[in-house]
């Protein structure tokens, strides 16, 4: 909104100072300034409102014994964080873009999905929530307009079905027609992989913000032609404009973690933890660089990882000898140094510290080839 009066302003009679409001940078500094300001002012009034109604989270009883004092605390604090992000985007960016329109696309809709499986679950009263199925076509639904969006729109024609090869120079893959199933594998699962993180205070909330500043750069580096050419990654005019969006949920996660951090006012549930992760594997695909995720987003791939584990190795034990046996005390994994009697900060704590390493390892691939 402002973006465009602003330009207006700008055209028409030329104030001076005002011409600043074209600067990425600027514009992404006041997004996430914006998006700070409103998670602080809305928190409390939204923690509140949800403790009134009674909307808390569901404590398992199989899950770790330390979880039980958690009782009552409230969820569906993805709401701050969707507010906080959405509203601030739509003030300072290009709403034209369609790298904007689509990863907002990806994380309002699956925050809807995840705000339904909630509401299912504290609301109604329904243990399994939404039943998974449907919650797997919500996934799948954004994955194919995503995937059809580059594949079919000429503005992403060039580069439609390929991907970024991490450590290697001038190489790209290209999936060609199995594209789209590709794109909605990657935003299936990674929406899956944060939710299943989001398991102690201020685990999902930290280490998306440390990813979100890792890909901050990188898209400011795919949009900018210099930059793109210096490192001989595949430049793509208008991307840089998701800095603004990343720069919005980073002041939103920001706020959010003051509220949510050890021990928690309030729990994010499926509506922040599935609309995050949607919209960090929209972007990844849109700047071409989904490949990398296993390493920028590492700690997502190693808590669904322990959990692949701990299952399938469950089932063949118990098959194979009568009885179950597992690899780690609780997946995700996250529950098994909980079990070791690590206390939950210093576990987050160290998550953060390898989140951090795997985003300067993620940034350093670009050089290292």
């Amino acid at each position: 909104m402002f973006y465009y009066l602003f330009d207006y302003i700008n055209k028409i009679f030329s104030p001076p100072g005002f011409d600043v409001f074209r600067y990425l940078s600027f514009r992404s500094a006041l997004s996430a300034i914006t998006a700070l300001l409103i998670s602080f002012i809305f928190g409390p009034k939204i923690i509140n409102k949800l403790k009134r109604n009674q909307v808390d989270q569901p404590i398992r009883e199989e899950g770790p014994q330390t979880h039980l004092k958690k009782a009552g605390t409230p969820t569906m604090g993805g709401l701050i964080i969707l507010i906080s992000v959405i509203i601030p985007v739509l003030i300072w960016s290009d709403l034209k873009s369609s790298y904007i329109l689509l990863v907002l696309f990806g994380t309002i809709f699956l925050g809807g999905v995840g705000f339904l499986d909630d509401y299912l679950k504290v609301v109604k009263k329904l243990p399994k929530g939404l039943i998974a199925r449907y919650k797997l076509m919500g996934q799948i639904f954004v994955g194919l307009v995503v995937g059809a969006a580059i594949y079919y729109l000429p503005e992403f024609s060039q580069f439609s079905t390929q991907t970024t090869l991490p450590f290697f120079k001038n190489l790209n893959w290209d999936f060609s027609y199995l594209y789209i199933p590709w794109v909605v594998f990657i935003i299936t699962a990674i929406s899956n992989a944060v939710n299943l993180t989001d398991g102690l205070d201020g685990l999902a909330i930290g280490t998306i913000i440390i990813v979100m500043i890792a890909l901050a750069i990188l898209t400011y580096v795919t949009g900018n032609v210099i930059y793109a050419d210096y490192l001989n990654i595949i430049y793509l005019p208008g991307s840089g404009e998701l800095t603004v969006f990343i720069a919005a949920l980073i002041g939103a996660g920001l706020g959010f973690l003051w509220f949510n951090f050890y021990p928690a006012q309030i729990f994010m549930g499926d509506t922040g933890s599935l609309a995050l992760g949607g919209a960090f594997g929209v972007m990844m695909i849109l700047i071409k660089k989904d490949l990398l995720i296993p390493i920028l987003g590492g700690i997502f791939f190693i808590e669904t990882l322990s959990v692949v584990i701990q299952r399938l190795y469950f089932k063949y034990t118990k098959k194979r000898f009568g009885e179950g046996k597992r690899v780690f005390k609780m997946a995700p994994i996250h529950h098994h140094f909980e079990q070791l009697n690590w206390a939950e900060p210093k576990i987050v704590i160290r998550f953060y510290i390898i989140t951090i390493i795997l985003a300067i390892v993620s940034l350093a691939s670009f050089k290292v080839r």
